[in-house]
Formats: structure tokens, sequence, C-alpha cells
């Protein structure tokens, strides 16, 4: 069977850099993928070369089979960013932000449909940001923010979905929300790849891990990731002889 995605040797220099080494993943239908690593490690250059934002020197993305660009162009691939990356005094409502998930469906006028519309009001509710979707979007607290770009991509119909740190200064009530929304979207199909820090809530969220310095060092479930070992690998820490490491 196709993989949702299949990312096969891919390499990727920023001048003389090297960001990725023969990076290879591939992720099935339905599944949730944690993406593990330090700083440095790639996760975010990974990210822009599945959305095909960067161009490999070396290998192939395949998402549904397709290349990056018509998957992007189909609006197969939806991206929740880190916050830094987002200008947050740009004055969208978060209504507005959800709906530019539909841009790809509207042509070139940009005018929202009637389908449009309830394909927004209903992530919106998925979400629980119905009460604040007339709110400019940097009003909202970190965790409605992240909600807010989930939202853009279940309008979206993305059945790939990319979160670059989705829980980083987010509230316990929004992380458990979002949380749910990916449970929710993945037995519903899609696939998620979730960049993210937060190690012991990974085996409530993902089906599987990956280890990433670079290349991958190691796929499997949480469980067989989240050693000590595996964790020294991908981190650079000493491993204690009871298991533990600093």
């Amino acid at each position: 069977m196709t993989a949702a995605l299949d990312v096969t040797d891919v390499t990727v220099h920023y001048g003389e850099v090297l960001a990725l080494d023969g990076a290879t993943l591939r992720l099935d239908a339905g599944r949730i993928c944690g993406l593990i690593g330090m700083n440095g490690s790639g996760k975010s250059t990974l990210f822009k070369t599945i959305m095909g934002l960067v161009k490999p020197d070396a290998g192939t993305v395949l998402i549904n089979g397709a290349p990056p660009a018509a998957a992007r162009s189909a609006g197969v691939i939806g991206y929740v960013p880190q916050s830094e990356d987002v200008d947050w005094s740009f004055p969208l409502s978060v209504r507005d932000v959800v709906m530019t998930g539909r841009y790809g469906r509207m042509g070139l006028t940009r005018r929202p449909r009637p389908a449009d519309r309830a394909a927004v009001e209903e992530a919106l509710a998925r979400v629980e940001l119905t009460e604040l979707a007339d709110r400019q979007i940097g009003q909202l607290s970190g965790g409605q923010k992240k909600r807010a770009f989930v939202a853009r991509g279940i309008a979206q119909g993305a059945s790939i979905l990319l979160l670059d740190e989705p829980f980083a200064g987010v509230d316990k009530r929004s992380e458990a929300t979002i949380t749910r929304l990916l449970r929710e979207l993945a037995a519903e199909g899609a696939t998620i790849l979730v960049s993210t820090h937060d190690l012991q809530a990974l085996p409530s969220l993902a089906d599987e891990a990956v280890l990433l310095m670079r290349r991958v060092l190691l796929h499997g479930s949480p469980e067989e990731v989240l050693t000590p070992d595996a964790l020294a690998l991908a981190f650079g820490l000493d491993v204690l002889s009871d298991g533990g490491s600093r």
C-alpha cells in the first residue's frame, strides 16, 4: 500500500550547514507520530521539506504517492507553526485565520461560499473557539492560538497535519483539547506528525515516535523510543547506571 507520507534518504544543506542527512520516514494513514530531537536536529527543516518549501539536495518526499507541490495545491497538507513564526499583530480575526484554510477551494476571487463558511464554523466548534471567532488572533492565549491553527487544518480538510511544538506555552485545557482533537482526526484517517519536547505526554498522544538528529535514529512505539539509551543517543546525554540520564 502507498504510504500517506514517505520520506526517503532526504539530505538538505543550508549553505555549508548540514540540516538533514539521509533522513527516511514512512507513515501510514490514521497514525500519530511524535517527532523528538534537540534544537538544531532538523525537525523544522523536515517539516519544510515535507511541505515542499525546501528542496532537498538528495532524496524524495511523497505524500499519498504525489510530490509535495501537488499535495499542497490539493490542500492535503495542514501546518500548525511555532508561535514565533507568526505575526500576531496582523489584523486578522480567528475566523479569518481559519478561513485561510479554505483558500485553495475558492479560486482567485477568494470569496467564501456557504460551504466554506459552514466548514469554518464547524472547525471553530471542534476546537471550542466559536465564542472567540471575531477576536483578533493575537489577543488569544497561547493554547487558543494553537487551537485556531488546528481549526484551519480541519477546515482545509487536510489529510496530513504537521504540528511544530503545539504544546509549547499552552495551558492544560488547550493541551487536552488539542490531544483529543488529534486522536479524533487520526481516527478519521488523518496522518499527523507532531514535533514535541513533552516526552511525558507522548505515550498518551502518539502511536509511534521518531528520534531525529539530522537523520532518523530510531522509529518505533513511544515505549521503544523513550528509553534512556535512545534518548541519550539523540540528546547527547550521559546514561546513568540506574537507567536515568543527566
